[in-house]
Formats: structure tokens, sequence, C-alpha cells
């Protein structure tokens, strides 16, 4: 039964580092269902949530015998659709426990740039957040596009996404705690507060690991996009899932970058 919005609408993005125990690609159970729990928790509080979720390719990598992630497209496409399975048989489960369903959207970079097909994308999300109890999980339908296993990543999709469902906020769960400026004198010294994303463009680390696609960089130029669109948007450690209630509410350790209003905010 569709209900009415209570709270905000949030997309959450959780990147392989996060989802993956090692370069081999092993699903990292635990940490899976530690994700399932805080994101019910914000679920409770009232926000609609979505999620968008890398790890597929990974994920894939032992139903082939593989180690590391391949180079030829038709084997990162065929991980990718093993690796589905594997990953939302998990997030079914775990997401049960909280006695929430998943309802999973697969899209293609060309599904989001045409207006017939992004339209038909936004409806559907707008359907599954109107009934409560149903968590979207959307990821890049790897198996069958090429795009964007060789150009895409799924910071790119995170923002596509939340500015699509005019999200309020945008929340990047990656494997460091934030953005690390040049006087830091460890991961965890980042930078709490960012205003224009340029300023910080040279701070950018390479932090992209065997399985991933993205790295710091990429993360910037998604941000950028999602607060010149209006949404706050969030870079923390997806390896300490449980403060996520509190990143929504403000506090929590992540770096946040503040959103242009209307009058400032660069033509999409």
């Amino acid at each position: 039964m569709a209900t009415a919005k209570t709270g905000k609408r949030i997309v959450i993005k959780i990147g392989t580092g996060v989802l993956t125990r090692n370069a081999g690609g092993g699903i990292h159970h635990a940490m899976i269902a530690r994700l399932a729990q805080a994101i019910a928790d914000v679920h409770a509080a009232g926000h609609e949530v979505v999620v968008v979720s890398s790890g597929a390719v990974g994920a894939g990598l032992p139903a082939f015998g593989l180690e590391r992630r391949p180079e030829e497209t038709e084997m990162l496409q065929a991980c990718a659709a093993a690796g589905q399975a594997r990953l939302m048989h998990l997030y079914e489960s775990q997401f049960g426990h909280h006695e929430l369903k998943v309802a999973q959207l697969l899209v293609t970079h060309e599904d989001l740039q045409d207006e017939r097909r992004s339209g038909n994308v936004l409806a559907t999300l707008d359907t599954i957040l109107a009934h409560r109890g149903i968590v979207p999980i959307i990821n890049e339908n790897d198996s069958v596009s090429v795009y964007e296993l060789k150009v895409g990543d799924n910071d790119t999709l995170s923002s596509i996404v939340a500015r699509l469902a005019a999200a309020e906020m945008l929340v990047l769960l990656t494997s460091v705690p934030g953005l690390v400026g040049p006087e830091a004198r460890s991961e965890e010294d980042i930078i709490p507060f960012v205003d224009e994303v340029e300023s910080v463009l040279a701070y950018a680390r390479d932090e992209k690991g065997a399985l991933s696609v993205g790295g710091m960089a990429s993360k910037l130029r998604a941000v950028e996009a999602a607060v010149n669109s209006g949404i706050e948007t969030l870079i923390a450690s997806g390896l300490r899932p449980e403060q996520l209630p509190e990143l929504v509410e403000g506090g929590g350790i992540a770096t946040r970058f503040r959103p242009k209003t209307p009058a400032t905010a660069l033509a999409p």
C-alpha cells in the first residue's frame, strides 16, 4: 500500500571495496549484513532509500575460477551476470531479516541518457519507493553493456540516479573515510566540509582497487554533478556502516560537500 513520504530521499552508493573481502572478489557476507542493518535503520526513520550497488563483477569471479578482474569484455560480462545473482540473493536474505524486500533495477548508460527511457526508470523507481517495505537496488547492466565495463563506474551512476530521482542526499560509501587533504597526518585526518569541488580536485588520491573501475577523481566528478544540482553529497567509509543513520542526520565521520542553491547551480 502506498504511503506518503515523510523523510529525505537518499541515494546510497556501495563500492566494490566495501562489498568484497579481497582482490579475489570474495563477498564479505558479514559486511552486507551490517550494511542491511544500517540501511534498515535509515528506512525505519522515515527516509526513502535507493541503493546503487557495485561488486557484480567481483562477486562473479569465483564462479569462473578467477582470482582477478579479467580484461576480456566477454568474460567481464559473464562475471557480472553470475555476480548479480549472488549479490541479489545476499541482499534479499539480509534485508529480509528486517522485514524489507528488495527490487533490482539494471540500467545502462543509454537508459539514463535517453529521455523516454530515463522517464521509464524514474516511473519504476517512484512506484517502488511509494510502497514502504521495498528497497530498490540499482546497478549498471554490465552483463549486456560494454560501455559501463570500459568507461562507466557506479559513482557516476549514483550521481545520475540521484539527480534523476530528485534526491536530497547522495552518500558514497567507499573504502576510505573521506577526502584526505595535503596536510593530513593519517587517512583518518579527512576534510570535513567542502564548498567548492574545484578547490579539492588536486587532493584526489587513487584508492581504486583491483576490482574497481572508479577512484577518488571519479568520485569528485560525480560529487560535482550532484552538488551542482542541489544535492548534499557525502564521501564516507562503508567499512563503518553503523554510522549511516548518524551521517543522514548530519553527524558521523565523512567529507560533506555542500549543495549549490538553485541560484548558483550550474546548468545540467
